[in-house]
C-alpha cells in the first residue's frame, strides 16, 4: 500500500489542490494528515470550508491526527475523524506513530513505542530525517508554510521506502527501512 503523508496545510486550498494532484500522480492509496489542516491566519470560514470540500470526498482514504491549531469547529467540517493525540499504524514488524508534534515528539515519545518504530510528526514545518538509535524520527515538513528555507512538500511510504517530495513532484530525500 502506498501512503501520501502531509502536514500543516493551514487552510490553503491552493496547496490542498496541489497535494491532491500529487496523491493522484503518486498513485497513493491512503493519505495520512498530521494536523493543522484547516486553520488559517485570517480565520476565514470560507477558506476552511474550501479545504474541507476538497478533502471530504476522500474521507474513506484519509487518516488524520489533530494539530495544535485544529479546533472542534474544524473537526466538524471534516467527513473523517481527527484522532486526538496520535495514531499507531503497523508497517510490517514496525509501527509508525503519527502525531502532530506539539504533544508527542522526540523529547516526549508516545506510549508503547518499541525499538525500531517510527515517530512521524509535523508541527515544525521543517522536513526531518533522523535516526535516534532506538527509533526513527521523520517529518514531511509543511505542504503550505515551509520554514527555514525548506520547500512545500509531502512524503510517501511504499514498500519500506520513505520519500520526501516537493508539491511539484521532485524527490529530494529518501530513506529505506
Amino acid at each position: 500500500m502506498k501512503w501520501l503523508i502531509a502536514s500543516d496545510l493551514h487552510g490553503s486550498a491552493e496547496c490542498c489542490e496541489m497535494l491532491l494532484e500529487a496523491y493522484r500522480r503518486e498513485g497513493a492509496e491512503r493519505m495520512l494528515l498530521l494536523g493543522d489542516i484547516l486553520f488559517n491566519k485570517l480565520g476565514s470560514r470560507r477558506k476552511k470550508q474550501s479545504v474541507a470540500d476538497l478533502l471530504n470526498p476522500m474521507a474513506d482514504r484519509i487518516t488524520c491526527v489533530r494539530g495544535n491549531c485544529d479546533s472542534d469547529e474544524d473537526a466538524e467540517m471534516l467527513a473523517f475523524p481527527m484522532e486526538p493525540d496520535y495514531v499507531r499504524i503497523p508497517i510490517g514488524k514496525q509501527a509508525m506513530f503519527a502525531t502532530h508534534g506539539h504533544i508527542y515528539n522526540d523529547t516526549n515519545l508516545p506510549p508503547n513505542m518499541d525499538e525500531g518504530d517510527i515517530l512521524l510528526h509535523g508541527h515544525t514545518h521543517v522536513p526531518r530525517t533522523e535516526n535516534r538509535g532506538r527509533y526513527l524520527c521523520f517529518n514531511p515538513g509543511s505542504a503550505a508554510q515551509p520554514l527555514w528555507g525548506s520547500v512545500r512538500g509531502y512524503m510517501t511510504l511504499a514498500d519500506g521506502v520513505f520519500r520526501w517530495v516537493t508539491l511539484e513532484g521532485e524527490e529530494y530525500r529518501r530513506y529505506e527501512l
